[in-house]
């Protein structure tokens, strides 16, 4: 077995490749702030926490310029890319003043951006917000959630967007 031993203390490099080999999903947070400006942020960290009340959470970056504005809002939807929605990552990745203009999409039941096509969303209010390290955990209470058919998923394995058994994204 080809197998690199590193005990702590370790270079953050090594530390974010080692997290690079598991994959994980990707997801667009959306929300429309108090002044009513559309939101929107990529996040892998989306995760499962509670069936039962259901809850759900990600784990922003404390330097984050797009979580504060869908923090204040107090809610947000979730919105799971599919592998044919890498430009829709793209848009939401960078730092824009408006990353919904020109685009044309709905809104979830409590009046958040939902993105068209998308493999699943989550609409949630945000139950707590939890300090961990140099991230926030949002916990969200899933209100409503919806399904687009059998689409694939896009993922982010080792430094690249894949799909489902190691596909090329888009």
């Amino acid at each position: 077995m080809d197998e690199l031993l590193l005990r702590a203390p370790f270079e953050l490099r090594e530390y974010r490749t080692m997290m690079s080999a598991y994959p994980t999903g990707v997801s667009d947070v959306t929300a429309t702030d108090d002044e009513g400006r559309r939101r929107a942020m990529v996040v892998g960290s989306l995760t499962s926490i509670s069936l039962s009340p259901p809850l759900i959470g990600f784990f922003p970056d404390k330097m984050s310029t797009s979580w504060p504005p869908i923090g204040r809002a107090g809610r947000f939807c979730v919105n799971i890319l599919g592998t044919h929605q890498l430009d829709l990552c793209d848009r939401f990745a960078v730092r824009a003043e408006d990353k919904f203009a020109g685009l044309v999409h709905g809104f979830s039941p409590s009046g958040q951006p939902l993105l068209d096509e998308v493999v699943a969303w989550m609409d949630c209010a945000i139950d707590r917000v939890i300090e961990i390290g140099d991230h926030w955990l949002v916990v969200g209470a899933v209100e409503a959630m919806g399904r687009s058919g059998d689409r694939d998923a896009l993922l982010f394995h080792r430094g690249s967007y894949v799909g489902v058994a190691g596909k090329e994204a888009r």
